[in-house]
């Protein structure tokens, strides 16, 4: 039983780990992006043409393949909002200051 207790431990030590690896990766792609928009939306241009030049599928938030840089609004003339852009008049993702 101790090994057991010993692998769950190590399992649970290595989950926080990569959890806050991500956070603060992620967190640093955000100020990165907010910071710098023009350069950060060419590289991400860049990195999906060369995925789709390999055939692989960029999925968005709701796991449709179609790549629509907007979202609908809720407006009768179908306009379309930018989500970095609505980010960005927020000042903060994710609960972040």
């Amino acid at each position: 039983m101790n090994e057991i207790t010993r692998r769950v431990e190590t399992a649970k030590r290595q989950a926080v780990n990569q959890r806050n690896y991500r956070r603060i990766r992620d967190r640093a792609l955000r100020r990165l992006s907010n910071l710098y928009p023009d350069q950060y939306r060419e590289l991400f241009e860049e990195e999906r043409v060369k995925d789709e030049a390999q055939d692989k599928v960029w999925l968005d938030i709701t796991g449709r393949t179609n790549a629509s840089v907007g979202a609908p609004t809720d407006s009768d003339n179908g306009e379309v909002t930018e989500r970095l852009g609505s980010y960005q008049q927020e000042g903060k993702l994710g609960g972040e200051k």
